[in-house]
């Protein structure tokens, strides 16, 4: 959740600059200076809205539209075709999208509610708030060269797409990959925090008997792990042999024996069955399979895992518990400095950022397309219906009259699933 000194703070400043403005503009004395300097910095405020017009660019862009006109004309006329795509494949994915909401609604084992490709972000809750500086900056990124059109908003997020797709190799010369999964952060007080836990700048190469080479692989050896029984491990009798004779054996449903009650808070206690040659060959094999053997397995309960981490050159980290929690307890990276003094945090802060423009430059370009009011697909509405529908409803009105209530629609399908959106963030 969101601080609440951060919300205090936000909305303190916020309103100190409104009332601010609101006192400026009723005052005899200064009201007429303070709006005529608003306008000469093309500022206007408004609840919770600050908005900036400049002509300072526009000799820029004069000069470039007189480079080649040719090739801008053809930019533009690409702008307009994917504009008129964009505004079909919005709608389409709307309705998808408040199909898959609702279906989640009405089920009670919902599944798949982080694959939608649309969904309300609320900082706090479904945005961490350590992410709010590379959400805000990909915004303002995002909503500047969207003032260009929906179509550069496209352009923009193939161009973050292709420089986080060649990152690796842009970075090659002072970062390597492929090598494992490099610790970045690890949360205090979490499983994996601790003097035999993992450490910054340790490097993951293992998950049991589960590779790990890339963050993406760390991800699904541990989705794997989630589903799957525990592993067991093939140990030699004659190990364990003394233990039996100090001890007393528990004997359980399964036939399998335990060395223990399972009772200890501190120590896990472990069950064992003697292996036939043939099963031997299946289970985490002892380099001395010729000897005697025994399965032996955690005597755990429900979704509790015991998983091996590997990180070398250190011994290996004993993990116990829920699966997942070691996923969120550790943030990860593929790239590994090649030299001591470079920043770990660079390639991620570049591969986050990247992702963010991608997310909310995209965002802006099918949201924007749909046909509502105030958005940009309202004028290209507008103006497809100019184009076509001239020779077949001459009337103007009547063309006005069908293109309102396209508009109607369309504000409909974008607020229900704003609305349903947020109730399935906020609710769950």
């Amino acid at each position: 959740m969101i601080p609440v000194p951060l919300v205090v703070c936000v909305l303190g400043g916020w309103c100190f600059v409104y009332l601010t403005d609101v006192l400026l503009k009723l005052s005899e004395s200064y009201g007429h200076c303070y709006e005529m300097w608003l306008g000469s910095k093309g500022l206007s405020l408004s609840p919770f809205h600050i908005r900036w017009q400049t002509s300072l660019f526009n000799r820029l862009f004069s000069r470039c539209a007189r480079i080649n006109p040719h090739a801008l004309y053809l930019w533009f006329t690409s702008g307009l075709v994917f504009g008129l795509v964009s505004m079909c494949g919005s709608v389409v994915l709307l309705i998808r999208t408040l199909q898959q909401t609702v279906h989640q609604m009405t089920s009670d084992h919902p599944q798949g509610a982080n694959q939608q490709t649309l969904q309300v972000v609320v900082p706090g809750i479904n945005l961490p708030v350590s992410q709010l500086a590379y959400f805000f900056s990909a915004l303002l990124v995002s909503g500047v060269i969207h003032e260009l059109g929906v179509w550069h908003n496209f352009v923009l997020c193939v161009a973050a797409l292709c420089f986080l797709f060649l990152l690796p190799v842009l970075l090659f010369p002072v970062y390597y990959t492929g090598a494992g999964a490099l610790v970045t952060e690890v949360v205090q007080g979490s499983p994996a925090d601790g003097p035999r836990g993992l450490s910054i700048g340790d490097m993951v190469t293992g998950l049991e008997d589960c590779d790990v080479r890339t963050v993406e692989d760390w991800n699904s050896c541990l989705t794997t792990l989630t589903h799957t029984p525990q592993t067991g491990y093939c140990v030699p009798t004659h190990t364990l042999q003394p233990s039996w004779a100090h001890g007393r054996v528990y004997r359980r449903l399964d036939t399998s024996i335990e060395c223990c009650s399972n009772n200890s808070l501190t120590d896990l206690c472990f069950s064992y069955t003697k292996l036939q040659d043939k099963e031997v060959r299946h289970t985490n094999r002892h380099p001395d399979t010729h000897s005697p053997s025994v399965c032996v397995t955690p005597s755990l309960e429900n979704q509790t895992r015991l998983i091996r981490l590997t990180h070398p050159p250190n011994t290996q980290m004993l993990f116990v518990g829920y699966p997942p929690h070691l996923q969120y307890a550790v943030s990860l990276t593929n790239f590994a400095p090649r030299f001591g003094f470079l920043n770990l945090d660079l390639p991620v802060v570049m591969e986050t950022f990247c992702k963010y423009v991608i997310s909310l430059s995209g965002a802006l370009a099918v949201v924007n397309s749909v046909p509502c009011f105030a958005l940009d697909g309202q004028w290209m509405l507008s103006a497809l219906l100019e184009a076509t529908l001239v020779t077949v409803v001459t009337d103007r009105q009547h063309r006005e009259l069908i293109g309102f209530f396209l508009l109607l629609g369309g504000s409909a399908l974008l607020a229900a699933n704003v609305a349903l959106g947020l109730w399935m963030v906020t609710a769950r």
